[in-house]
């Protein structure tokens, strides 16, 4: 069944290039292809795909220069950089400038088309047309953005899938394993306290008084709740 699903594989190596775009293609994924870092770029911002499958070493630009680059040019979509084994990556500080996972070669197709089908169903904006209302806002998930009392705010997309996530469970107690699982796909390498900082940032968006949460409650020991119910 063809998927309404655009992915860019970026991988200098013309026949794993072409195995990774045949599978993807087989699973009914639309998929655009480049073979260095300088076409990589301009595909990528010009075609703004929903995942990018990028080699970390790539003739003309490296895959880290690539994804700094998109970052700060706005593209916000899933990266997923591929490693060779032989390669010392230092992959916390590759998160930083905006990896959302890894993958290393040589890869198992499967563990690859899994990887790939759980980043579309937890974080592609696709699956998410709907408007969600608590308060006097709205969240619109697919353009990152609240409607608050008439005005425009802007959400990060780390911003925005932590909200939508607590939209679709309103009432239910989230633990912050459960939220990190959700936000970035994994959890052993999250610290709390980075989710924590975007917990606190989320709240001066949402909240009258950030300082005592009305939506975004804190459950002591556990993580996180979201209310939404009128005060008679």
């Amino acid at each position: 069944m063809q998927k309404d699903i655009t992915i860019a594989v970026i991988e200098d190596d013309e026949n794993l290039r072409f195995l990774v775009r045949h599978r993807l293609e087989t699973e009914g994924y639309n998929v655009i292809q480049a073979g260095n870092g300088v076409d990589a770029e301009k595909i990528i911002l010009a075609n703004k795909p929903d995942i990018v499958l990028l080699d970390w070493m790539l003739p003309g630009k490296e895959g880290n220069e690539i994804c700094a680059s998109i970052r700060k040019a706005g593209f916000e979509n899933i990266i997923i950089m591929m490693t060779a084994k032989s390669q010392d990556v230092d992959k916390i500080e590759a998160y930083s400038f905006g990896v959302s996972d890894y993958i290393t070669k040589p890869f198992n197709m499967d563990v690859l088309v899994a990887m790939i089908e759980n980043k579309v169903r937890f974080f592609v904006p696709k699956n998410v047309p709907e408007i969600y209302k608590f308060g006097n806002t709205e969240h619109h998930p697919n353009i990152h953005s609240l409607i608050r009392d008439g005005k425009k705010v802007e959400l990060t997309i780390l911003e925005n899938r932590i909200l939508l996530h607590f939209l679709q469970n309103i009432g239910r107690e989230i633990t912050r394993e459960e939220l990190m699982e959700v936000v970035w796909g994994y959890s052993s390498n999250v610290n709390t306290r980075t989710l924590d900082m975007h917990v606190v940032r989320l709240r001066k968006k949402i909240e009258s008084n950030p300082d005592k949460p009305y939506f975004l409650q804190t459950v002591r020991g556990l993580g996180y709740k979201f209310i939404d119910e009128v005060v008679e």
